[in-house]
């Protein structure tokens, strides 16, 4: 069994883990946990009633939280004449071309977002094994191959997110910080849960949401009691 640190220790005790809480009781919990020396992010993971292995269940999507993520997000933009000066003036933090595709080569993954006009995708297709699996590949259908790339720039500096069901069903999704207000978090998390809600594919049956719980990264899972979520869970 991995050992547990002492401040991890004191802050599950904080948690009864054979119960559910209310949404605010669970956002209380988790930023009274999150002791740790840095602005921990609080992330969310949502377990869904789909089967990962059927394309038409794959649940993916976009989501730009109305209080952001709490961190800096580096954008660069694959982009050539006007769309690159769009890109520059929206707060791109760099304009790609080959020799950038070199430095990704070379290990260069100094950005948390790439977004791409769609001329330059043939380009980027010499590290689509890099950025890949990375979740880092310009895709249409999270808005990062597109030629409006000032506003998918400015966007993906507001907080926009991306997110994807792992094979187990589950979607992982920072909502923010620990130093963010309870009230911040909770708009952050139902703005999460609508969109989710309006991707339910139609080929799942069954219980969609099946479950939720919410941590710190340093601090215990807290799950939620779904009915607390009624007005969004339909």
């Amino acid at each position: 069994m991995a050992k547990v640190s002492r401040r991890f220790a004191k802050a599950r005790e904080t948690v009864d883990r054979l119960r559910s809480y209310t949404l605010d009781e669970t956002i209380s919990l988790v930023k009274a946990s999150a002791t740790a020396k840095f602005d921990e992010t609080v992330e969310v993971a949502l377990n869904l009633g789909v089967d990962p292995k059927r394309s038409d269940q794959v649940v993916r999507g976009t989501c730009v939280l109305p209080h952001g993520t709490g961190r800096k997000t580096r954008v660069l933009v694959f982009a050539r004449g006007e769309k690159a000066e769009e890109a520059r003036s929206a707060g791109a933090d760099g304009i790609g071309d080959e020799e950038t595709i070199e430095k990704i080569k070379g290990g260069w993954l100094d950005f948390e977002v790439v977004i791409s006009t769609p001329e330059m995708m043939k380009t980027l297709g010499a590290v689509a094994r890099i950025l890949g699996p990375r979740g880092l590949m310009p895709n249409p259908k999270t808005g990062t191959v597109t030629t409006e790339v000032g506003q998918a720039v400015r966007e993906a500096k507001a907080g926009k997110i991306s997110f994807r069901v792992d094979k187990t069903g589950v979607l992982h999704v920072p909502v923010g910080k620990a130093s963010f207000g309870a009230d911040a978090l909770r708009e952050n998390i139902m703005v999460f849960m609508e969109k989710v809600m309006q991707l339910k594919p139609s080929a799942a049956k069954g219980k969609y949401v099946i479950g939720m719980s919410v941590s710190s990264t340093m601090g215990p899972g807290v799950r939620v009691d779904m009915s607390d979520l009624r007005t969004v869970i339909r």
